[in-house]
């Protein structure tokens, strides 16, 4: 029973004692009170109780609501009705069937229950309150299963394009780690973005070392919630105007559902869009790696900077380069940029791809220089994590290197020394028109 109706009853109980408490004159109030009148102002308070308590009971039927109106959208409602050979899943006229009785929708098949996004399973090396401290979710949006599941929906959805032929998920493909195997994606009139689709895994960890950098590769969002939108409205990707796109999932049979469980309202806005694909986007996090597996064994006697017993000599001697830097001089290391362990970035960099940027990246943004030791921004970009590296191919904002390998040749000797670099390593003489860390074929196949 709801905690206000009972401080109600107690209201009227007290008041109705301090009715009997005048047959003492000890006690007797200044003003004469009848007890009609005590119980008339009792039911009063016990009124406005119950009324006040709508909220609270509507927050104990969130779960209920969401289980009974999603009921016909659950996928063993969806098989029953469409999976008409029985094998437990629908194949392609089965999920025209489905399509067609919802209007020509592409109709999610939810589970029975919402599926936890919150709980990490983390190395035993990890605390979690190492990651708290680079968590980027703000205080207006902490992250729930109602709303990422919303956000889930939504990143998966070509309705959020303007000829309904784009989804966010369609230029950031789960199997390859939420990237873009292409090197400019397509858009919803079959335009080509400028810039490569980088990956999603752990972009809730951006703020390392004290800062707040944005999103994009060039940082032009300041927040998530407001990179979410810009894609959606970009006028060769999505299209979309977002003023229609709020009428338009209005009417979506499942939305205003949604948007109650996750919101506390049916009401779409904009806005919730938004929170609600950067709280799905938020949990895809990547920490159940090769190297964390061997990270927390290490953890138990010494650190990462030692070799790990599961790596291979091969692997231990790129670890030993990324962490520890070439000649263990901690200024030439990959981690100073990308930094353990959600090999994230704390700003954008000019690794040298050319002498004269033909894409001024951070630079295009009127901001002063990042860097104490570079007189503007120009050719700098904010990389996403390195997780998943192996599936994220083509490499760097313009997709230009197709492997690994020619990403690590790159920081070997094909670097620029244009004025705003910010790689640390030995400048030597030489004729050619570019430079690097001059790895050895031994460190570079190391490092991959």
């Amino acid at each position: 029973m709801c905690a206000r109706i009972i401080r109600g009853v107690q209201c009227l109980l007290a008041l109705y004692l301090l009715v009997k408490r005048t047959r003492f004159p000890a006690f007797k109030p200044a003003v004469q009170t009848d007890s009609s009148c005590v119980i008339w102002v009792g039911l009063i308070i016990l009124c406005a109780e119950f009324i006040t308590c709508a909220p609270a009971q509507a927050e104990e039927r969130a779960v209920t609501d969401l289980s009974v109106g999603l009921r016909q959208f659950r996928r063993d409602t969806l098989l029953q009705q469409f999976d008409f050979d029985k094998d437990g899943k629908l194949d392609t006229e089965e999920q025209a069937t489905l399509r067609n009785a919802f209007g020509g929708i592409d109709v999610p098949m939810f589970p029975t229950k919402p599926y936890d996004y919150i709980q990490l399973k983390l190395p035993s090396y990890l605390p979690q309150s190492q990651l708290n401290e680079i968590d980027n979710t703000p205080d207006n949006n902490p992250l729930t299963h109602h709303a990422a599941t919303l956000g889930r929906v939504l990143f998966y959805d070509k309705q959020l394009s303007k000829n309904n032929t784009i989804s966010c998920a369609s230029c950031h493909e789960q199997k390859a780690a939420f990237a873009d195997p292409r090197r400019f994606s397509v858009g919803f009139q079959g335009g080509h973005t400028k810039r490569n689709a980088m990956g999603l895994a752990n972009i809730r960890y951006t703020n390392l070392k004290g800062r707040k950098p944005g999103f994009f590769w060039d940082e032009r969002a300041a927040t998530l919630e407001a990179q979410i939108l810009m894609p959606i409205q970009d006028k060769v990707e999505m299209g979309m105007d977002l003023n229609d796109l709020v009428q338009k999932l209005q009417k979506v049979p499942y939305y205003p559902v949604l948007f109650k469980a996750a919101f506390g309202s049916s009401k779409v806005t904009s806005d919730r869009i938004g929170k609600a694909v950067a709280q799905f986007m938020r949990s895809m996090v990547s920490v159940n790696s090769k190297f964390d597996r061997a990270a927390s064994a290490a953890a138990k006697t010494n650190s990462n900077s030692t070799d790990f017993k599961n790596f291979t000599a091969q692997e231990n001697l790129g670890k030993s380069l990324f962490i520890d830097g070439i000649g263990g001089v901690t200024e030439f290391a990959c981690a100073m940029c990308h930094e353990p362990p959600t090999f994230n970035m704390d700003k954008a960099n000019n690794i040298g791809l050319d002498l004269k940027p033909k894409d001024p990246g951070l630079g295009a943004l009127d901001r002063e220089s990042n860097d104490p030791f570079t007189p503007n921004n120009n050719g700098k970009f904010k990389a996403a994590s390195l997780r998943n590296i192996e599936l994220t191919a083509p490499y760097m904002h313009d997709g230009r290197f197709k492997t690994l390998e020619q990403v690590i040749e790159h920081y070997s000797s094909g670097v620029h020394l244009n004025e705003n670099l910010t790689l640390a390593f030995e400048i030597q003489e030489t004729e050619k028109r570019t430079t690097g860390f001059l790895f050895s074929k031994e460190e570079q196949a190391a490092l991959v």
